[in-house]
Order: C-alpha cells, then sequence, then structure tokens
C-alpha cells in the first residue's frame, strides 16, 4: 500500500549530497556509518526438515484431520468452536499431568495457577465465540444442541443427565454432563477436586450471555440448552493423542512440553479462521462484526503469550535435559524455534496483511503519486464520528498489531529465561548489535498502518493547535 510516501521522499537517498549555494562553504567530512533500520518484513518459516520434525514430535497432522473433519455442514461455526473446545480438552489434560506429577521440586502451587487462569481465559474466548454466533441471521440456531428443560426431554438416572433443581409449578431444569470429557473425572479426585470445581462455576460465569452452555456439569441455574459437547469435540480422539512419539523418554517435563504445544497449535488454528472471517466480512461490508472478530484475534495473541509463560514453570535442569533428548536444536537452523510452526507464521502474515483492507475500509483508493489520501479520509472519520462501525474496526486493526508486536517480544524473553542467552544465539534469537534478528525485526518494526499513525498524530496536533489558540484569545480580553 503506498500511503504516506512523501515521508519517505523528505529523506530520500537521491538527494544531492551538496547544494550548489554551499558549494564555497566549508566542507566537513563525515565518515559514513552503516545503519541496519528496521523495516516490514514477512517471516518465513523454518526449513521443511525443522517444521516437519516439529509437527511430527506434537502428532499436528492427527490434529488437523480432527480439527477439518465436518460433522455438522449446516453449522459454520464448527471449524471455529472445535479446535477452541478441543484446546480446552487438553489443557484438562494437561491438568491430570500436573496433578500425577511426583517430583517434589515441581513448582506445582504456581502452575496451577497459571493453568486455572489459562483455563478461565479460553473459556471466556468460547464465550466470545458463541456469542458472535448468536448475533448472525446465518448463524443463530444452528450449533447442536439439546434443550434438556423441554417436555420431550429424558432424564437418564444411570448416564449422562443429573438433575440439578425444580421449583414447583415449572420444569425441572438439568445439567447435563459429558461422558467422555476429564473434567468431570477431575471433579471427583481428591488432588484436583477444588481446581476443576472453580473451572465448572467459571463456564457458568462466562456462559451468562450465550443461548446454551457447554454441558461438562456446570450448575446451568438458568436452565439453558447444553451443546453436544462430545460429538462437537470429540475428546476419545483428542485423548487418543495423550502420548508423543518421544513418550518413551523419561522426564516429566516431555509431557507438560506435548500438552502446551497442543493447546498453542489449537489456538493458533482458531485465529486462522477467524481471520479469514474479519477478510469476509470486510469485504461484505459488515464492519461492525470484523470489528469484533478483530479484537477476538486480538485476544487470542495474548493467549499465545500465556500459553507461552508456561515453559517458565519448568524445572529448568529437566527442561534443558528434554531438549538434549529431542534434539529439538539443529545446527543448519537459524530460524527461532516458534518458527517452525508454519500456521503460527501464516497468521503472522495474515495479520500484517490485513493493512491493504485500510483503503477499502475507508472507501477511498490509494493515491498512486504517493499523497496522503487515506491519511486525510481517516481525519475526517475520527472526527465526524458519523460511521463509528468503522472507527471500531479501524481501532481493532491496530490493536491486532500491538497484541503481534507484544506476543513476539514476550516469546524472545521466555526463550532467554528458559535456554540462556547463550543457547538463544544459537537459535538465532540473540545476535551480534550490528544486526536485526528475525524476532526483533518483527516488535520493532514500523507501524502496520501508517496512514492511521499519521492520521491521529495530525488530529491530535490540529487540538493542540486549537486548545492554544483559544488560550491565546482568552488572554487578550483579559488584557
Amino acid at each position: 500500500m503506498v500511503d504516506l510516501d512523501w515521508k519517505a521522499k523528505m529523506v530520500s537517498s537521491d538527494l544531492p549530497n551538496k547544494s550548489p549555494k554551499l558549494s564555497n562553504k566549508l566542507q566537513i567530512s563525515i565518515p559514513a556509518i552503516p545503519f541496519r533500520g528496521v523495516s516490514n518484513i514477512t517471516p518465513t518459516p523454518a526449513s521443511d526438515s525443522s517444521c516437519s520434525a516439529y509437527e511430527h514430535c506434537f502428532r499436528l497432522p492427527e490434529l488437523h484431520q480432527i480439527w477439518n473433519s465436518k460433522e455438522f455442514p449446516n453449522w459454520k461455526t464448527e471449524s471455529i468452536l472445535k479446535p477452541a473446545l478441543q484446546a480446552l480438552e487438553i489443557t484438562f489434560r494437561f491438568i491430570s499431568t500436573v496433578f500425577s506429577d511426583a517430583r517434589p521440586y515441581a513448582n506445582r502451587r504456581e502452575l496451577t495457577r497459571r493453568i486455572e487462569s489459562l483455563t478461565t481465559s479460553q473459556i471466556e474466548l468460547i464465550a466470545i465465540i458463541i456469542e458472535d454466533e448468536a448475533e448472525g441471521s446465518t448463524t443463530r440456531g444452528t450449533a447442536p444442541i439439546v434443550d434438556l428443560s423441554s417436555a420431550n426431554s429424558v432424564l437418564v438416572r444411570d448416564g449422562s443427565y443429573a438433575e440439578v433443581w425444580k421449583v414447583p409449578g415449572e420444569t425441572t431444569v438439568v445439567s447435563k454432563t459429558s461422558e467422555a470429557s476429564l473434567l468431570p473425572r477431575l471433579a471427583t479426585w481428591q488432588t484436583s477436586e477444588d481446581v476443576a470445581q472453580k473451572i465448572l462455576y467459571s463456564i457458568e460465569c462466562e456462559m451468562r450471555r450465550c443461548p446454551y452452555t457447554l454441558g461438562l456439569g456446570e450448575p446451568n441455574l438458568t436452565g439453558k440448552p447444553n451443546l453436544e459437547y462430545d460429538a462437537v469435540c470429540r475428546p476419545n480422539e483428542i485423548h487418543a493423542l495423550k502420548k508423543s512419539p518421544y513418550d518413551h523418554i523419561n522426564n516429566q517435563e516431555n509431557q507438560s512440553v506435548y500438552n502446551t504445544h497442543q493447546i498453542l497449535e489449537s489456538w493458533i488454528h482458531v485465529a486462522k479462521q477467524i481471520i479469514q472471517r474479519v477478510t469476509e466480512r470486510i469485504e461484505s461490508k459488515e464492519f461492525s462484526r470484523a470489528a469484533n472478530d478483530c479484537y477476538l484475534v486480538e485476544r487470542i495473541w495474548k493467549l499465545l503469550a500465556e500459553i507461552e509463560d508456561l515453559h517458565l514453570l519448568m524445572d529448568p535442569d529437566d527442561f534443558l535435559r528434554l531438549k538434549n533428548q529431542l534434539q529439538m536444536r539443529s545446527l543448519d537452523e537459524t530460524a527461532p524455534f516458534c518458527f517452525r510452526s508454519r500456521e503460527l507464521v501464516e497468521i503472522t502474515k495474515s495479520c500484517k496483511e490485513l493493512k491493504h483492507k485500510v483503503p477499502e475500509i475507508l472507501g477511498v483508493e490509494v493515491d498512486p503519486k504517493g499523497g496522503p489520501r487515506i491519511q486525510e479520509a481517516a481525519m475526517r472519520l475520527y472526527s465526524e464520528k458519523r460511521e463509528f462501525e468503522k472507527v471500531y474496526l479501524l481501532q481493532a486493526l491496530q490493536a491486532i498489531e500491538g497484541a503481534l508486536k507484544r506476543f513476539f517480544y514476550a516469546y524472545k524473553q521466555v526463550l532467554v529465561v528458559v535456554m540462556g542467552s547463550l543457547e538463544a544465539k544459537g537459535n538465532g534469537v540473540l545476535v551480534s548489535s550490528e544486526s536485526c534478528d528475525s524476532l526483533t525485526q518483527l516488535f520493532l518494526e514500523p507501524t502496520y498502518f501508517p496512514s492511521l499513525d499519521a492520521a491521529k498524530t495530525f488530529l491530535g496536533e490540529s487540538w493542540g493547535h486549537r486548545q492554544h489558540s483559544g488560550m491565546e484569545r482568552r488572554s487578550r480580553r483579559k488584557q
């Protein structure tokens, strides 16, 4: 996108080195200092062999088959909600792993708190996805649910249904409990009962604004229909992948790393589907719903950083021993470890490419001469306050940029803390001060939206000028 190119032309290297008017003046020779600026880059994944090894290690091909299967052709949200629910189910497996850890030196207390927080964050995102589904005329009422308060419902005492309460003269309300999910089992296990109950109450609270609830054993005090959780999430197939290809390695952190990356990749896949929907909604002029999706993507980037932070709670000696056991480092690989995730690189590119939608949102074309046409349109939009849906969307796009850059900055810090700065240099993260590695470029590069940046800059200056002028007029009156 060619906008605000006039700024670059002001410092163009095509300008003559000497001005004719100053040819007789004193000339001072300044040695040229090479400057390596940070420009907008396109991230590239690691080598095919490294990416394939990463996918094999965490059994991503099998997960992709489950994510991409279509069981409910009339349910458009399935491709988004299914991997989100499966990430939640893998988190339940992670909780069972934590409470099964017999190591006396494991930091179980803090890790339990982190996973509780992570679970709550995921439930909140799932609730947002369901709320958005209920707002769309083409998606409302298409989810596979069971209305347990209807007259035709059957209460099975020995199955997956349990009566919760009954008001005299009212319909009996029941709460469906999944038969295949790990969460109800965690609630019956003494060591994890309090964690599981907290999760169930989180589901109850977060699903308050949703037309149905998840059916994991939460109280369901409002008597909402329940999602067919087992049919959608397919927990049995997810837990069939609980063993990694390197399960024979005797290291407790092996399962922790395995669960962490499966949760991470599941939410990366969710983000990929939502970004595609953002593009579709912008093209169909659904700016308000596109803004909602953008803020959802922003939240997912923050969630990805929260997932990566789980590495900080792993035992340093066990983790570094596992790294060598898995041969995670390749001497020929210079790309950061996170770039072995092809979908992470893909959603990073897709988020950056959303900048090309700005002219379409503003309803203007890019000036081929590099004039500030987009900037002026943005200033009018901000100041007139008429098409506020567009303002929401532009703000949300910039929120994605901020969350994306924060993720890669945080990832770099996690890698240094977990592996050490010397080891991070070997992974292409820390390099000499004369160069700029790919991770640093991602969070230091210029804004993806220079026109919006300039519009806010000039709008702020305009208000500052008006304030200054008003103060001068008032001072004259007093005189």
